[in-house]
């Protein structure tokens, strides 16, 4: 598809014969912001660790910038432009936060002051600079959240995926998040594919958004069409309350 920074070509995973992605595709063009929703245990993480490569597709393809990345490893993957966040935040433990995001940085910076001065950038952008020398293990869940960003930017993504980074997080976090991606987007042009159950992040930042349900993708559409989609309505929203 012309345009497009990813495409998902009838995507499929089978867990010992249990279906768990079946035909899905989409794209996302270069430069927006789209979102992959559904129920729990509907594949929508499995998606992610086919795109990431993680886990090579049974069927199907992944394509970034038209070349075929599924099946490559995940460190073949990042080299083409493809950063990540993971739903369980993991920071490297025994290490500052500076460092944990160092460690990324060094990806694409060679040397070391360079991925370190790339990495004190990158926190002081996500407000995270003067816990720098803190261990990471040490933060807030708000606070390693950012981090588990910051240390996907430092690999200088193209393409970024986020898994629920606003899970666990009061609304007046969220906000903060929304607002920082939204500037990231505007500013580099960082495509940007989520994963998120915080709905008013989801309304408040994607362009289009993709619904798996069972493995299966029912509906794609604008965050406002898919909150009158019928299948939606009966497997994810649920019914409006009756007024």
């Amino acid at each position: 598809m012309s345009g497009a920074r990813l495409e998902l070509d009838r995507l499929g995973k089978r867990f010992r014969g249990l279906r768990a992605v079946h035909e899905v595709s989409f794209a996302v063009p270069a430069g927006a912001i789209h979102a992959l929703i559904g129920p729990n245990g509907a594949g929508k993480t499995t998606i992610f660790n086919m795109i990431a490569g993680v886990l090579a597709p049974d069927a199907g393809a992944v394509r970034l910038d038209s070349r075929t990345i599924s099946g490559l490893r995940p460190d073949h993957v990042c080299d083409a432009g493809v950063g990540r966040t993971f739903q369980l935040v993991k920071p490297f433990k025994g290490l500052s936060v500076l460092e944990n995001v160092t460690v990324g940085a060094l990806h694409r910076h060679r040397e070391l002051a360079g991925a370190r001065d790339a990495a004190a950038r990158l926190l002081d952008r996500l407000g995270l600079h003067d816990r720098r020398h803190q261990l990471a293990e040490s933060l807030t869940l708000p606070d390693r959240k950012r981090l588990e960003v910051a240390r996907a930017l430092a690999t200088e993504p193209k393409l970024l995926l986020l898994d629920e980074v606003m899970a666990g997080l009061r609304p007046t976090e969220v906000d903060v998040m929304v607002a920082f991606l939204r500037e990231l987007n505007a500013r580099t042009g960082l495509t940007i594919l989520l994963i998120e159950h915080v709905m008013r992040a989801v309304m408040a930042l994607a362009a289009e958004v993709v619904v798996v349900s069972s493995g299966e993708k029912i509906a794609e559409g604008t965050p406002q069409e898919i909150t009158r989609h019928r299948a939606v309505l009966d497997v994810y929203l649920g019914e409006p309350e009756a007024s």
